[in-house]
């Protein structure tokens, strides 16, 4: 094969993955829309979460090999979305939403003491929505149009936002991303 054969093949493929992916999703009630922005209501789900060093990128293959079976029944765990993302501090960490099949009783725990599951009792969250690839400029851009946007509408954020990433990186159109903070109240705007 030469290298232009070679391109097509691998264009067209990612083409094909990136509109064949299909994933469960964490649940959630939109409350209010306008343009990129909704506050939704999240339904309570199981999480695996980790942490690792700031400027280490290895939270990703940690979640992938338990969802892949490093875990105590060396069980396959189908992938969901979103990633949740989070920056704290000198650490960051990610989170994987697990199949709504799992509950604390029936999940495999990891046989890593550094992914931990957990159950998120989902709630009140606003959103801003953004297309393409992902990174810390996108993120911050994004963070302060949803900071402007409470404020707009009286709204208070309540502890720390997430980056929120739904596509895999072989997707190359369409890509969802979105920067969410928990929300104290919400009253339906007229």
């Amino acid at each position: 094969m030469n290298s232009k054969t070679i391109l097509a093949t691998f264009l067209v493929t990612s083409f094909m993955i990136s509109f064949s992916q299909s994933y469960e999703s964490h649940k959630y009630e939109t409350l209010f829309s306008e343009d990129n922005f909704e506050v939704r209501n999240y339904e309570p789900v199981l999480k695996a979460k980790t942490y690792s060093e700031k400027g280490s990128n290895d939270n990703f293959g940690k979640l992938f090999r338990y969802i892949s079976g490093y875990n105590e029944k060396n069980q396959k765990i189908s992938m969901t979305t979103p990633v949740y993302m989070k920056q704290e501090n000198e650490k960051s960490m990610m989170e994987f939403v697990l199949p709504s099949k799992f509950s604390l009783e029936n999940v495999s725990q990891p046989l890593s003491n550094q992914v931990e599951i957990y159950k998120d009792k989902g709630g009140l969250y606003a959103s801003v929505r953004y297309s393409g690839y992902s990174n810390s400029s996108k993120r911050n851009k994004h963070r302060k149009v949803l900071i402007q946007k409470l404020k707009e509408l009286d709204i208070n954020p309540l502890g720390d936002f997430l980056y929120l990433s739904y596509d895999s990186p072989y997707k190359f159109y369409n890509r969802r991303n979105e920067v969410v903070v928990a929300i104290k109240d919400f009253e339906k705007i007229n």
